[in-house]
């Protein structure tokens, strides 16, 4: 009976090594265990808190409406950098449509790729998701620049980093809410 298990451990992990191979298994799979794997991010310490001063940034909806970071100045900001090809990207959007739903109405929220507006459409239409992506017709101000996807940061009304991630977290918990409830008095 311990020969049986040991064998059918050994062919489900040989399975597993072989779908991360197949291109229609191997994205998914990741997708999910980036979702396994992700945690709520922490602030940054106040006092190591780098400020945005800058706002500078050129946008441009998926539905072709031009904007610039710099309407936001004053405002509380959330900030992702993204793509439809990234799993870890991929697989904390559910949590970030969640974080929308319950604060679009009092944070200026960015979900910034440079895709294509094609691509872009098919990916937010097949997910039904409702928040604004943008593309960068622009370098971003020098602090919101990453090489790694996804990157995400909370900026305060002052300009405040107060929160920079990069890979995928969990942004549907009580922790991000917390920190957007005391942004937000």
């Amino acid at each position: 009976m311990r020969y049986l298990k040991k064998n059918w451990l050994t062919i489900l992990f040989l399975l597993f090594i072989a779908l991360q191979f197949i291109p229609a298994t191997s994205f998914p799979i990741k997708v999910f265990l980036n979702k396994l794997i992700s945690f709520a991010p922490s602030e940054v310490l106040a006092e190591k808190r780098e400020k945005l001063e800058d706002y500078t940034w050129e946008l441009t909806s998926t539905d072709d409406k031009y904007t610039n970071l710099t309407s936001s100045k004053g405002n509380v900001i959330v900030i992702n950098l993204w793509a439809t090809w990234c799993p870890p990207c991929v697989a904390e959007m559910p949590a970030f449509q969640n974080l929308y739903d319950v604060y679009g109405e009092n944070v200026d929220f960015y979900f910034v790729t440079n895709e294509s507006k094609e691509v872009i459409d098919k990916f937010i239409k097949k997910n039904n998701y409702t928040f604004p992506v943008y593309i960068s017709n622009s370098l971003p101000p020098s602090m919101l620049q990453s090489k790694s996807l996804p990157t995400t940061y909370i900026i305060d009304k002052k300009g405040s980093i107060v929160i920079e991630k990069t890979g995928a977290a969990d942004w549907d918990n009580d922790s991000v809410k917390e920190t957007l409830d005391s942004l937000l008095k």
